[in-house]
């Protein structure tokens, strides 16, 4: 059995030994659109993270029987033509919701607790000339109390609800399919929960139900006070609308850690809001703990398995 692995540097330095068990694998940090077909060539069995793997790919690679995704998302792949094909699509879920977890909170504190400008004035020097034991310079509040909106109550959507509640805030969740009941928290229609949330946080998956969910209209209905955080898919949210509303401070910031393009392109607006203490934006590592990748590689792992021993 032959396995390629197209884009490894995407998964960090993290034991991919256990591929070896099922066949002769072969490993490219990086694939670039032109060079798939050619890698892929005899292989039974393709592991990929971002490659995008389109029906003109699997009519030119004949003996391609299983994709592993190693991530949730499936939409880089064109699950019709891979049905039509014969060809078995596996993702990995539940790997990351720790990860992403922390991550969201994180950066929620670090936005709503100001930590970079307390940090950047004890380091300028003004601390220790000041003639007071603290600093009002900057205002913050508590999560305890306050209405805590989740966009998306699946695995990741319910870990953060249940942190949320665990600092006294109050969760409540929007279905972006329209199919979720939980009855552990009241379910929301967006815009009520634009308008009622202190905090509105996405984990949700990128489709037709949520592209372009978040644009300037709905920001505007957020409360001036609230955060908007996006720990789902870049396209969930309009990134010229939300530039737009930070910079007409409609909201009291934002927290990124996926975007439309990624890496982010040169000329995103958000690059250059006027108030950058608006905006925390990481480079989407919210899934990247150690322990994640190690158990997202072993999910990977095991859909191999799987495959070979059916």
């Amino acid at each position: 059995m032959k396995i390629v692995c197209l884009d490894i540097e995407s998964l960090g330095s993290v034991d991919l030994s256990l591929f070896q068990k099922y066949g002769e694998v072969v490993y490219y940090d990086n694939t670039e659109p032109e060079e798939t077909i050619d890698r892929i060539g005899t292989a039974e069995i393709i592991v990929i993270n971002k490659v995008r793997i389109n029906r003109k790919i699997m009519e030119a690679c004949p003996n391609l029987r299983l994709i592993c995704i190693a991530a949730t998302g499936t939409n880089t792949i064109d699950l019709e033509a891979a049905a039509e094909k014969g060809i078995q699509v596996k993702n990995v879920t539940g790997y990351s919701t720790q990860s992403v977890t922390q991550i969201t909170f994180a950066v929620l504190l670090s936005l709503m607790c100001k930590i970079e400008y307390f940090d950047r004035f004890v380091r300028s020097g003004n601390y220790s000339k000041g003639r007071s034991f603290t600093h009002h310079g900057r205002v913050f509040w508590e999560l305890a109390g306050k209405q805590f909106g989740i966009i998306g109550l699946g695995a990741i959507g319910k870990r953060v609800a249940e942190v949320a509640a665990a600092f006294g805030a109050n969760p409540v969740y929007y279905s972006t399919s329209g199919k979720n009941f939980d009855t552990t928290y009241p379910r929301l229609e967006l815009e009520a929960l634009l308008r009622t949330s202190d905090v509105v946080s996405i984990h949700a998956p990128l489709n037709k139900n949520t592209e372009n969910l978040i644009d300037y209209k709905r920001i505007c209905l957020m409360k001036p006070t609230a955060y908007l955080l996006n720990m789902g898919r870049g396209n969930i949210i309009n990134e010229a609308d939300l530039a737009r509303a930070l910079d007409e401070e409609r909201i009291a910031g934002a927290g990124l850690d996926v975007h439309s393009n990624e890496p982010i392109k040169a000329d995103n607006p958000l690059l250059f809001i006027k108030n950058r203490e608006r905006l925390i934006q990481t480079p989407h590592i919210a899934w990247i703990s150690r322990e994640a990748r190690t158990l997202l590689v072993e999910k990977v792992a095991e859909n191999i398995r799987n495959f070979v021993s059916a």
